[in-house]
């Protein structure tokens, strides 16, 4: 059985850095399409970055050039380096894991596994 347990929340100011850490357990984080999102109350869930089996990686328009996505096959382990932090930032970040090859990869619909979470705060 596929678990995410995510890591690495906190609260920061504008400006700072976060690393959000994703675990996973069950199966091999190479083998997956693998995803951070993101939630405020109220709005949707949000795809945030992507990184497919081939290493290729995708960026919500937002977060491209500030947050990178990584994938550490020894450690199994996705993480999510946030740099220059904006307010906008805040909200509850999830991992998300998928099949290879999604046609819509910043879609919540696409994958398969979820994490529980981790909170990010950012203040101005």
């Amino acid at each position: 059985q596929v678990r995410l347990v995510e890591s690495g929340g906190g609260s920061v100011q504008a400006g700072g850095s976060l690393r959000l850490s994703c675990v996973m357990s069950g199966y091999s984080v190479r083998l997956y399409t693998m995803a951070w999102f993101r939630q405020t109350p109220g709005k949707e869930r949000e795809g945030v970055s992507v990184i497919n089996i081939d290493g290729t990686t995708r960026h919500a328009d937002s977060t491209r050039g500030r947050f990178t996505i990584i994938r550490d096959r020894e450690k199994n382990t996705l993480y999510l380096q946030m740099n220059d932090l904006e307010p906008e930032d805040s909200g509850v970040y999830y991992c998300a894991a998928g099949a290879p090859y999604l046609s819509r990869p910043l879609e919540t619909v696409q994958y398969d596994y979820w994490g529980l979470g981790t909170q990010v705060a950012v203040s101005s």
